[in-house]
C-alpha cells in the first residue's frame, strides 16, 4: 500500500511540464476562484474524490503540509510548489515533503505516535477504497518496522536525516513513505465517478 494511490494525474502524453502546470492552475482556479482554499474546502474535495469521510484525517494532514506559512489557507503558489516538486522533484525532495507530512507538530522529528496516526489514516482510507490487496501488516506493524529500520540512534524519534537516508536505502520504506502527487489533485468529482 503506497500513500495516495487513489487518483490519476493529468495525461502527460506529448504534453510539456508547463502545459501540465497550466492545467493544474486552471483546475485550481475553477475549484477555488478566490485563489485560496480552506481546510474545509480541501477536505470536501479530497473526501468526495476518494473514499468519503474515511479519508478526512489524511486530507487534513496533507492540507497542513501544503499550507507552508501556516495561515490556514492554501494559495496557488503553495499548491503548485508542492505539485511541481511531487511530479518533477528528486527523490530527496519528495522525501523531505513526506517528512513534513508525518511531522505533525513541525518540531523536526517524527515520533512513533505521529507516524502511527498517519499510517492509520492511510490504512483506513485504503481499506475503504479497496485500493490494493490487503497489506498483511497492520498500521502498527508498519510503523514498528519503519521505526526499527530508521531510528538508527534509538532515541525514539526519527530525524529528517534518518528518514531520508533510511528511505533511500530501503525500497519498501521509500514506497511506504513517499507521498504521491495524486493525493493533492483538485478536481470536482464527475457524476458517477470519484476523481480527485
Amino acid at each position: 500500500m503506497k500513500m495516495g494511490q487513489t487518483a490519476t494525474l493529468p495525461c502527460r502524453k506529448g504534453g510539456t511540464y508547463v502545459t501540465e502546470l497550466y492545467e493544474w492552475f486552471r483546475k485550481f482556479l475553477n475549484e477555488c476562484p478566490s485563489g485560496l482554499i480552506t481546510l474545509h474546502e480541501f477536505r470536501r474535495h479530497f473526501c468526495n474524490g476518494t473514499v468519503g469521510k474515511e479519508s478526512a484525517e489524511y486530507a487534513e494532514q496533507i492540507f497542513r503540509t501544503l499550507d507552508n506559512n501556516g495561515d490556514g489557507v492554501v494559495d496557488f503558489r503553495e499548491y503548485v510548489t508542492a505539485i511541481s516538486m511531487l511530479i518533477e522533484g528528486t527523490t530527496v525532495e519528495k522525501l523531505r515533503w513526506s517528512f513534513k507530512l508525518y511531522d505533525k507538530d513541525k518540531d523536526g522529528a517524527i515520533t512513533r505516535s505521529e507516524m502511527l496516526e498517519i499510517m492509520q489514516a492511510v490504512y483506513k482510507m485504503s481499506v475503504a477504497a479497496s485500493l490494493t490487496k490487503p497489506n498483511p501488516l497492520t498500521a502498527e506493524e508498519c510503523t514498528n518496522r519503519i521505526f526499527v529500520r530508521l531510528d538508527k540512534d534509538n532515541n525514539a524519534i526519527i530525524s529528517q536525516e534518518e528518514f531520508i537516508e533510511g528511505a533511500l536505502n530501503d525500497e519498501w520504506i521509500r514506497e511506504m513513505l513517499e507521498c504521491d502527487p495524486n493525493t493533492v489533485k483538485m478536481e470536482r468529482p464527475l457524476k458517477g465517478h470519484a476523481v480527485l
